[in-house]
């Protein structure tokens, strides 16, 4: 039905209204007359009744017919850079985020424009990619408790291409509340680094029940795959890497996923994650991993404390938090276990050792006098970083720690932090 102001004049209108008043006019034959409801009635009542000589119900455009010059040129140069981002086969981004540039014109310029007005321009000027047709998002939460299941993976990316090289984004996940616990960008990606990633959540929120990773090399041996240096007549999982030894001392369950596709919960909050980091990266001009991180930071922040999940339709620091509060947790309180006495002593590369004649082992070509123990004793050697250049190595025998001696990480070769 047309707008009351295309159908009726200001007179018309008048007259039926002060019908109505005068009791001529019975007021649900008017509304229908009208085809108004009844709360929009009763306003043209009330204004009619303040002001009879004025009334009007010819429509009063309070926005200016145009766009701001200057918003339209924000819109335009927002999705020039992400057209030409798009355009590079190097970085990981396939679409347009009408939602971002909206979000950007907001924050950057102090500009606002709806969403539709956006995508009306992008398709007018040719910023605009018919999306491919996905399944649709049909995953659902499988776990009961916070702490159950902790999803854990990394991504290989060009995430700032003024960089011009590619960084690793490591990140772990919280299967029932998806909140995020841990997100960084490397170099390179090693055992440590995983290792490392593993101490900081554990430290922080206590032990999980359970890590699900992929089968990648670092997370699981594969025979056939990794049996490069080790017997043949191994099979799969007969010797554990020294990411799941750590897991296995911490008391924690390795699950492995066995297709990408079993990894999907974690993989949409990566494509979030993606999403906004590299768009962020390629407007600001990141060229380094410190300043990518910083960015990452704030993206996990907005993603933890402020975006509702599509799947539990919660925020996932409010899900992660109301589960700790009502006791549905399956985190246990971080303890060094016995006869450890340090977290060094969990979170480190083991390596076995036998004593010489003379109370010795070596390690890369390093050779190490052990205190504390006789010859020909098996030892295990527990390496830790002390800091950016030092190690420290804790010689364990028979459940005691009977020495400990720092050296320069340098001087380690098959050891990587």
């Amino acid at each position: 039905m047309a707008q009351l102001h295309k159908r009726f004049s200001d007179e018309q209108v008048k007259d039926m209204l002060k019908r109505y008043l005068n009791g001529e006019i019975g007021r649900s034959y008017l509304q229908q007359m009208l085809g108004v409801g009844k709360s929009r009635f009763f306003a043209l009542i009330y204004r009619y009744r303040k002001s009879p000589e004025s009334f009007s119900v010819q429509y009063q455009r309070r926005s200016p017919l145009r766009m701001d010059p200057k918003t339209e040129a924000g819109i335009l140069k927002e999705l020039k850079i992400d057209q030409q981002a798009i355009e590079n086969p190097q970085v990981p981004l396939r679409s347009y985020n009408y939602s971002y540039v909206k979000e950007r014109l907001r924050s950057k310029y102090h500009q606002q424009a709806s969403l539709s007005t956006i995508i009306e321009r992008a398709k007018k000027h040719g910023f605009y990619l018919k999306r491919k047709a996905h399944k649709a998002h049909d995953r659902e939460v499988l776990t009961r408790y916070a702490g159950e299941l902790i999803q854990h993976d990394s991504s290989h990316h060009l995430w700032a291409p003024a960089a011009q090289e590619k960084w690793y984004l490591i990140t772990s996940l919280d299967d029932f509340s998806r909140y995020l616990f841990y997100a960084k960008l490397v170099e390179s990606e090693t055992v440590w680094t995983h290792i490392d990633a593993l101490q900081r959540l554990v430290l922080r929120y206590g032990y999980p029940y359970a890590f699900y990773v992929d089968c990648h090399a670092i997370f699981r041996f594969v025979r056939g795959r990794d049996a490069l240096h080790v017997r043949q007549s191994c099979l799969t999982d007969d010797v554990d890497p020294q990411w799941k030894q750590v897991l296995l001392e911490c008391g924690i369950q390795p699950k492995y996923a066995l297709s990408p596709q079993a990894k999907g919960k974690i993989e949409r909050p990566y494509r979030w994650i993606q999403d906004h980091l590299v768009r962020t990266c390629v407007r600001e001009d990141v060229s380094d991993i410190a300043a990518a991180n910083q960015i990452l930071y704030k993206e996990v922040h907005e993603y933890n404390y402020k975006r509702i999940h599509s799947t539990t339709g919660e925020i996932p620091a409010r899900r992660f938090e109301q589960a700790l509060r009502e006791k549905r947790s399956l985190f246990r309180a971080f303890k060094i276990p016995p006869p450890f006495q340090s977290a060094k002593d969990l979170f480190c590369f083991r390596i076995q050792r036998t004593t010489d004649a003379y109370r010795r082992v070596s390690l890369d070509n390093l050779i190490f006098k052990v205190n504390g123990v006789s010859h020909h004793q098996p030892l295990t050697l527990r390496i830790a970083p002390r800091s950016q250049d030092l190690a420290e190595v804790r010689f364990w025998n028979n459940n005691r720690l009977v020495d400990v001696q720092i050296i320069k990480t340098a001087e380690l070769k098959g050891v990587h932090f």
